[in-house]
């Protein structure tokens, strides 16, 4: 049997150690929390939820979509939530506006007041997501921030920035999201659909 290489050991201690980190942080843990309560009144109102991100935050923000708006764990009503993720709106937008537009010109169009934003970069520093953000608060909606850098330019625009800072490099940020991304979704269900918790 060949050995075990360490290049993947030591990629793992360092997730673990950035997890470790995450669960320590009270201000990321309570950021969190309040994010899941906002999410979850906003579909309790009848309201819906965008989501958007870049490279794997885009990734991220269809993965939360689609848990909602499909099935996370067990059966519920499906939930409205919405990737921005239409190509032929990125493309149309990226060409005859730019490519810092794209996502705040789709805000703009189907954003109402008492929707919410989830808007996603490890860096905090995206300028299409900053701008989405400043869209989504001049039309009335929520913004809630999932970055990966503390005083970012995209945490100040939010109502709540979850802020997960591990590091140089986004790929830690990417997995400390995802996880975020899941329990976002478990407090919504457990806010609207408690039943499908009583185990």
């Amino acid at each position: 049997m060949p050995a075990v290489n360490p290049v993947v050991t030591e990629a793992l201690q360092e997730a673990r150690t950035a997890l470790d980190a995450l669960l320590t942080n009270e201000a990321a843990l309570r950021s969190i929390g309040e994010a899941g309560r906002l999410l979850a009144a906003c579909f309790g109102r009848g309201n819906r939820v965008y989501s958007c991100g870049n490279g794997g935050s885009m990734c991220d923000a269809m993965h939360f979509a689609e848990e909602l708006s499909g099935r996370f764990r067990l059966d519920r009503p499906a939930l409205p939530a919405t990737a921005i993720g239409d190509a032929g709106h990125l493309t149309c937008v990226a060409n005859d506006y730019g490519f810092d537009h794209i996502f705040s010109r789709y805000v703009e169009a189907h954003g109402r007041a008492g929707d919410c934003l989830l808007a996603i970069s490890t860096s905090g520093a995206s300028s299409n997501i900053a701008k989405a953000a400043e869209a989504a608060r001049a039309a009335g909606l929520s913004v809630i921030a999932l970055t990966g850098r503390s005083d970012s330019a995209l945490g100040a625009l939010a109502d709540i920035d979850i802020c997960t800072p591990v590091g140089r490099f986004s790929d830690r940020v990417q997995e400390l999201h995802i996880k975020v991304v899941h329990i976002l979704i478990e407090l919504v269900e457990r806010e609207l659909y408690p039943e499908n918790y009583r185990d």
